[in-house]
């Protein structure tokens, strides 16, 4: 798990502690991979952009700084990370994680708990994009996660999937749930899925993977009329509604008024705080909201769901569900919908 890669607090797991060891020996059971890419998870990479208006370099700055005071890249405001592409330079003998020395791999475990130097001070990266190339190390334990690339994908695309495969394989999962129990009652209802930030990498793929587990009725929530358009021509949602997110009533009724009802999952793919209100009051009584967002307060949604005596279900989205990177790379490979919202925006970065 990491426990001796803990500098300081004492007692506590990698991801919680506010500094790692971060130096290239390996234990027996590590391993140690060359780094060639940062992905920055989109909360945390928006903070950093609005923090320093849009100042490349100050960004920059930052990140070089928090990963050299704390031996990881985690945003101190956002709590959250990314995660990386590299080649494995080597593997302990007794790793469980069946990697060899000259792999090309994605991390599908967090930066926040990943220890990790870099050696170029970012140099070939302006600041400007969630994608960071640099060259440096990580070291991932026997309980980490990871991925050896596709040779059939372009590295950068698989990254900006990889870093979100979480989100469409949860999302299967509840929706498939929902179709199986109307199914053994013979109830007729057809199950209606909100994904609020659906043009985004996680809400793409998560309106993908609720049509594919069985919804009737999808709506995708975007806050801008060029990600509406963009979405709208994909053809990932059955409706696309234009909606703050920050903004429950907004919310709420162009989600309803999209479905014909409230959404019996609503999904939350978005990067700003605020949303938790909007995301209950969209949801039926009986619903489930799923949050993948590191910008969510989950004291919020818990107080505000109380509040509005909403009887939902909330998930927290952790990013690891058995299978879920294949199954969202499949969803890359066989929809072209998610597969063309993923380069147009690797192109716009």
């Amino acid at each position: 798990m990491g426990l001796h890669r803990v500098v300081e607090p004492a007692g506590v797991l990698p991801q919680a502690a506010w500094r790692l060891d971060a130096s290239p020996e390996i234990a027996p059971n590590e391993v140690r991979i060359r780094v060639e890419r940062l992905n920055l998870d989109a909360a945390s990479f928006r903070q950093l952009w609005e923090k320093h208006g849009g100042d490349g370099d100050a960004v920059r700055a930052e990140v070089l700084q928090i990963v050299s005071t704390r031996g990881k890249m985690q945003n101190p405001v956002t709590g959250s990370g990314g995660m990386l592409i590299g080649t494995v330079e080597e593997a302990g003998r007794r790793s469980p994680l069946g990697l060899r020395a000259g792999q090309r791999v994605a991390t599908l475990v967090s930066l926040t708990l990943t220890p990790l130097t870099i050696l170029d001070g970012l140099a070939r990266w302006d600041g400007r994009s969630e994608q960071v190339p640099c060259d440096g190390y990580a070291i991932l334990f026997a309980r980490s996660i990871a991925a050896v690339l596709p040779v059939d994908l372009d590295p950068q695309l698989s990254l900006a999937v990889l870093d979100v495969c979480g989100a469409p394989a949860l999302t299967a999962r509840v929706v498939s749930r929902y179709v199986a129990e109307r199914e053994r009652a013979e109830d007729p209802t057809p199950v209606r899925v909100a994904v609020i930030g659906g043009a985004g990498k996680s809400g793409s793929l998560s309106l993908a993977a609720a049509r594919r587990a069985g919804a009737a009725r999808t709506v995708g929530v975007v806050p801008v009329v060029a990600e509406r358009d963009a979405l709208a021509a994909v053809g990932l949602a059955d409706v696309v509604a234009l909606a703050d997110a920050r903004d429950p009533v907004a919310l709420s009724s162009a989600v309803t008024t999209a479905l014909g009802a409230p959404a019996d999952v609503t999904v939350v793919c978005v990067d700003v705080p605020g949303c938790e209100h909007g995301a209950v009051l969209a949801t039926e009584d009986g619903g489930t909201v799923v949050f993948f967002s590191m910008a969510t307060s989950f004291a919020a949604a818990a107080l505000g769901a109380e509040g509005l005596a909403a009887d939902v279900t909330m998930l927290v989205g952790n990013g690891y569900v058995p299978g879920h990177a294949e199954f969202a790379l499949g969803l890359l490979r066989s929809e072209s919908g998610v597969r063309a919202l993923f380069e147009a925006r690797l192109a716009a970065d």
